[in-house]
């Protein structure tokens, strides 16, 4: 199919403004618009629709991974039943999360949030599956952290002991956050602790971590962590990219990116919900999606997260997390080529 490479039509429909179909697109995105456990800045819900809208002015030739587009690209048409979940969820999350966690008196509560994460779990899952089964690249397009839980442990189901690289200003180890199991805070613990047969966890950019956390760390030999001080020695000493070429070549053969924004410098996310000093600068994860893509691993998943558009939302694309954020998107999905 000949598509114009220097911009993507405002007049086409498709995510990038490309008119591809389910069977004709290798890469299939599920917007997730969840964010039921978001303990600080809400907004992560409607990432998905202003991400769609900023995608249609990303340029589809891309220095550095040359034409993406050519796997082809769709968004699964948004489901109203997460849109529910997630306004039901969050109306009884809201009280606990602004009280600092859950009491005893909030049992019902936190029993129906959990039974709805896990719904949000299980419906990813069944989405990952069935395009691992169509030999596609399953992308979830968050919504907070928690949204991609259910896409990793399908991965893992199909590609026993496959590593996950995860992009992160926070570690997402605490077994659960303000009384909620399927919280964002906790992603990455019920990745190693749930039925995901997962044998390495590679975290780059982490700067903010409770203590247990770190203990984690320091006691799981599955886990390793690159802390955004380490990055920082790095950018102005030995190198980003000898550091970034040494870390991937440790992971196994078959990886899921999972890509929480807040990894990210704060000038590029200023909307995001938990945001941190620090972080990598764009050039910087270019450098380490060039070496991921240069690398012997396998991409079978990935997904972006906790991007937020702002509290009002932004259904046109024009804030500059949405900006960003589709970029980003789109060259993971660079980086995810066979």
């Amino acid at each position: 199919m000949d598509l114009d490479v220097n911009a993507a039509s405002p007049m086409d429909s498709g995510l990038f403004g490309l008119p591809h179909g389910p069977g004709e697109a290798r890469v299939h995105v599920l917007g997730v618009p969840f964010e039921a456990t978001t303990s600080f800045r809400p907004g992560t819900s409607r990432a998905p629709e202003a991400i769609l809208a900023a995608s249609r002015q990303v340029d589809l030739f891309d220095l550095h991974f040359g034409r993406p587009y050519e796997q082809g690209i769709w968004i699964v048409p948004s489901d109203p039943q997460t849109g529910a979940w997630d306004r039901e969820a969050r109306s009884l999350a809201a009280p606990i999360i602004e009280r600092g966690g859950a009491a005893e008196s909030d049992l019902e509560a936190v029993t129906r949030v959990d039974a709805i994460g896990d719904a949000v779990r299980q419906a990813v899952a069944a989405f990952t599956r069935e395009r691992l089964d169509q030999g596609r690249l399953p992308v979830i397009l968050g919504g907070d952290h928690s949204t991609p839980l259910g896409a990793i442990e399908a991965c893992a189901e199909r590609y026993p002991g496959m590593g996950v690289l995860q992009f992160d200003a926070h570690a997402d180890l605490r077994p659960a956050f303000e009384g909620f199991r399927w919280s964002h805070a906790s992603v990455m613990h019920n990745v190693l602790e749930g039925p995901a047969d997962v044998s390495s966890l590679l975290q780059v950019g982490v700067r903010d971590l409770c203590e247990q956390e770190y203990d984690v760390i320091q006691a799981d030999p599955r886990v390793r962590t690159l802390f955004g001080h380490e990055l920082a020695a790095a950018r102005h000493g030995a190198g980003t990219r000898a550091m970034a070429r040494a870390a991937v070549s440790s992971l196994p053969e078959h990886i899921f990116v999972s890509f929480d924004v807040d990894g990210l410098d704060p000038s590029l996310c200023p909307n995001t919900g938990t945001p941190v000093p620090g972080g990598l600068g764009w050039d910087e994860v270019t450098i380490w999606l060039e070496e991921l893509a240069a690398s012997d691993t396998h991409v079978v998943g990935l997904d972006l997260n906790e991007v937020s558009p702002g509290p009002t939302g932004d259904p046109g694309g024009c804030s500059w997390d949405a900006i960003v954020g589709a970029r980003l998107l789109y060259r993971l999905i660079g980086a995810a080529q066979p």
